[in-house]
């Protein structure tokens, strides 16, 4: 059997995890086995996964496969760019310095901040009654 030729990238996003495989092909992309229009619903969430592609200048010669879990689907948007980021930079090392340019390369560490006891969230407190 030949083997396949596909590069890897792991992309994460408040708690979405992204498992992105590029394979040398026709541009079709495919998240979770569905078609990327059909997971990604709006406009902004197929802008930001396809992100990477536009700023590298490649268009049309990878298939994406993508696997997800977790999180909303704008942190797997998220987390899907990350990853496609990370997969191009395996594919090619000189991608990276466009790709950092862009904002591509770093994790977005910002997470649900813990709720607080004594308070009814992470920051509101509970309604204060002076009598």
């Amino acid at each position: 059997m030949a083997d396949l030729i596909q590069y890897y990238g792991t992309g994460r996003r408040k708690s979405a995890i992204a498992r992105v495989f590029l394979r040398p092909g026709s541009g079709k992309f495919t998240v979770n086995g569905k078609e990327f229009e059909q997971y990604f619903v709006t406009p902004a969430q197929r802008a930001a996964a396809r992100l990477p592609f536009g700023i590298a200048d490649i268009n049309e010669t990878f298939d994406v496969v993508t696997t997800v879990k977790g999180g909303g689907v704008n942190g797997q948007a998220d987390a899907v760019k990350l990853g496609i980021a990370r997969a191009l930079m395996e594919f090619n090392e000189e991608l990276r310095k466009p790709l950092k340019t862009g904002g591509m390369v770093t994790r977005d560490s910002r997470g649900k901040e813990r709720k607080k006891y004594g308070q009814r969230g992470a920051r509101a407190r509970f309604q204060f009654s002076k009598r």
